[in-house]
Formats: C-alpha cells, sequence, structure tokens
C-alpha cells in the first residue's frame, strides 16, 4: 500500500476522470439487530455507476445524519478530482461522526475510480497478499453471556472455518466498579467466560479478549495475569484511552509483553496524528485503525507508515456491516506492517443477503478478496429497503 505521501500516491488512470462527475447521493440506515444499526452512504455518477461506503456508528444515527447534511452536498459540489483521496483530505473531520461519513464518501470514491479502471480496490492500492488472516469477533452473536453461551459461539466459529477468536467478556466490569475498588471481584465471570471459550477451541487456537476501555491500571494488571494463564494472545484497550492514561498504558503494555501476552487499542482513532503519542510511547504492540474512522484510505496509509515506523502491527478494527468488510478485506489486502483482520461472526444473516456477492467461505482462518471492480460487493436495493430503519436521505446535484 502507498505511504501516505504526495510522491507515492496510487497512478489514477485519466481515462477514470472524465465520465466520473458525482450526480446524487444518499444515507441508508439498516436495523440489524436491537443491539446493531449499519449506515452506509451511496454516491451515483452521471454516467450510472454506484459506489458505496460504510459509516456505522450505532447508537448515534442522529449524529450521522447531521454529519452527512454538511458533508455529502460537498462532495456533489466538488469537481472530480485525478485523485479519488482528494475529498477527505480536503475535508478533514471536527469528529468521529464527521469522520464516519468523509470515511465512507472517500470509500464509496476509491470504488468509482477502481471501477472505472476495470479493478478492485486492492489493485489500485497494490495488492501484498489475495489471503487475509481473519479473527471472528463472537461477541455481538453471543445473546446467553454465560460461559456456555460462549463456548457455543466459540464452536460456531470454528466449525465455520475460524482459527482465531475475540472475545469481549466483561459485562459486569465498569470504571466505576473499578474506582470502588471491586473490579478484580467483578471480573470473575468474564474470566469464566474466557476460560470456557479456551476449552472450546484448544490450547493453541489465538484467542484474544476485548475490554472496551472498562478497567482501572491495578484491576487491568490483575487481569493480565489471569488472562496470561488462560493463554491469551492479547489485551485489547483495557483503559480509557485518553492521553493522560499513556504511562499507565505503557506499564500495562511491558507486563503483557513479560507475560508472553500483546496489548492493541486506538479501534475509534481518528487520524494518525490521534495515534501517534500512543506509537511513539510504546503503549501498544497492535493498533486498529478502522475504515469507516480514520478518515479515509490516505489517512489509513499515513497510519500504517507511522505505525511501521515504530515497529508497531496494525490490525483493522471490522465489526460491522458487509461494506465495511469488503472495504478492510481491499484495504488489508494492501496493508504492510499486517497482522490480522476483524470479521463479526454471525451477528445476523443481513451481513450476506445484504450484499450481491457472496463472501466466500473462512477457510483455516483466511478469507480471500470477493471478486469483481471497485470493493467487490454491492448493496441488494430490495434487501436494504425493506431493512430500513428510517426513510433514507437523499441529495441532488
Amino acid at each position: 500500500m502507498y505511504d501516505g505521501s504526495d510522491a507515492d500516491r496510487p497512478l489514477i488512470g485519466q481515462d477514470s476522470v472524465s465520465d466520473s462527475t458525482l450526480s446524487s447521493a444518499s444515507l441508508h440506515f439498516v436495523r440489524v439487530t436491537h443491539k446493531t444499526c449499519w449506515t452506509f452512504v451511496r454516491l451515483y455518477t452521471g454516467d450510472g455507476r454506484l459506489g458505496e461506503g460504510e459509516a456505522t456508528l450505532t447508537g448515534r444515527e442522529d449524529a450521522l445524519v447531521a454529519a452527512a447534511e454538511r458533508l455529502v452536498p460537498l462532495a456533489l459540489s466538488q469537481a472530480a478530482p485525478q485523485y479519488p483521496g482528494a475529498f477527505a483530505e480536503r475535508n478533514p473531520p471536527a469528529s468521529i461522526q464527521e469522520s464516519a461519513i468523509v470515511s465512507a464518501i472517500d470509500q464509496a470514491l476509491w470504488s468509482l475510480n477502481a471501477q472505472a479502471n476495470g479493478h478492485s480496490l486492492a489493485q489500485t492500492l497494490g495488492v501484498r497478499r489475495d489471503r487475509m488472516p481473519v479473527y471472528a469477533n463472537i461477541n455481538r452473536r453471543t445473546e446467553k453471556r454465560n460461559p456456555e453461551g460462549f463456548a457455543a459461539s466459540a464452536r460456531a466459529a470454528m466449525e465455520a472455518g475460524h482459527v482465531a477468536f475475540k472475545v469481549a467478556p466483561f459485562d459486569e466490569v465498569t470504571p466505576e466498579v473499578c474506582a470502588q475498588g471491586d473490579g478484580v471481584r467483578a471480573m470473575q465471570d468474564g474470566l469464566a467466560r474466557i476460560a470456557a471459550v479456551r476449552e472450546a477451541v484448544g490450547s493453541q487456537a489465538r484467542l484474544m479478549v476485548d475490554c472496551h476501555r472498562r478497567f482501572d491500571e491495578a484491576s487491568a494488571g490483575t487481569l493480565n495475569e489471569a488472562a496470561a494463564r488462560l493463554g491469551v494472545h492479547w489485551i485489547e484497550a483495557p483503559l480509557p484511552e485518553s492521553e493522560s492514561n499513556i504511562p499507565a498504558l505503557v506499564r500495562l503494555c511491558r507486563q503483557c509483553n513479560a507475560l508472553g501476552m500483546r496489548q492493541a487499542g486506538l479501534e475509534t482513532s481518528v487520524g494518525w496524528e490521534t495515534m501517534r503519542p500512543y506509537c511513539e510511547a510504546g503503549a501498544y504492540d497492535v493498533v486498529m485503525p478502522d475504515v469507516k474512522y480514520i478518515g479515509g484510505i490516505h489517512e489509513m496509509a499515513r497510519t500504517v507508515a507511522g505505525c511501521a515506523s515504530h515497529g508497531v502491527q496494525v490490525s483493522p478494527h471490522n465489526p460491522s456491516g458487509p461494506i465495511c468488510h469488503a472495504a478492510s478485506l481491499q484495504v488489508s489486502a494492501a496493508i504492510g506492517a499486517f497482522d490480522i483482520l476483524e470479521l463479526q461472526f454471525d451477528e445476523s444473516p443481513l451481513f450476506d443477503s445484504l450484499v450481491d456477492t457472496p463472501f466466500g467461505e473462512i477457510k483455516d482462518g483466511h478469507a480471500r478478496l470477493p471478486c469483481g471492480s471497485g470493493l467487490g460487493v454491492a448493496l441488494v436495493d430490495t434487501v436494504l429497503a425493506s431493512h430500513a430503519d428510517r426513510s433514507p436521505r437523499e441529495w441532488r446535484c
């Protein structure tokens, strides 16, 4: 993947520009479960082509609409650039909801450009691999939140071809509980869930644990010791990710490494500059930029290059819908310093039925790129309409 510098941008064919003027756009919300709503941006060109991007930020749909009201008309009003990342670079976001809309527009623009050249997005960016290691995030699938429920989800993921797994088991832990000194007591149910998954997947499978920023340093240190005994591969986001917590994160990362584990985080970061202090300090072994939030493909490239310069690996955050998954696969195929890609496992059959092209089976923990140009998949109009959470918002030039 190109390194984010102007001199090393992908070459864009001149024939991809003349017929790529945007004519209209729409914003769509799909209700998936009581927990999840997926958000998509669609861009249409004057010659009838369609580019799509995902901006899912569950629980903040009204904020996404407000951000789109400002940003989508800007995208429609700007002349078609030779470089598809120009819109994202010219419109730095002021919030995560703005970054989600900017990132979705950027995905769609890159897809349109790749389509015009008859390429996949990965080919446009520079393919490094055609098989991506993935792990199954089984958290949202698991409605029965006891150890047996987690173990059942893990076994289902194994049967689907996965060899690496992630859980978010600490429902009872909150920053308030930890502040009261009860974090160690509250984490016991979560440890039981991890133990059940470990038994289900075997001793050699990669098992990762997401803490969702619920702990304080003292309780996270105790968790690290317990997790190491269960053979956990990484601990993700143990503390709230504020710069004031960087020294504590550095200490916890060193503890993880001494125990044979890694520390990961920064899944909702907007732009490389917000990640830089953590990487410079050594707070994480792995960072998790999300193609929906980072601020565009160009910003993802800057982040990958910055991480590589500090010896930090990249594992893209990807726990949402099929358009984000398609974009994440395409980008992951071109990433250097790449570790593994997240995949939201079996949250809803809509993940497959909402797109026109099957993603294909996971084999030995690896996924392949979808066939076709652009992102390789497109939303199915009838399914999109039948599962709409609200009326789509539309814009025209």
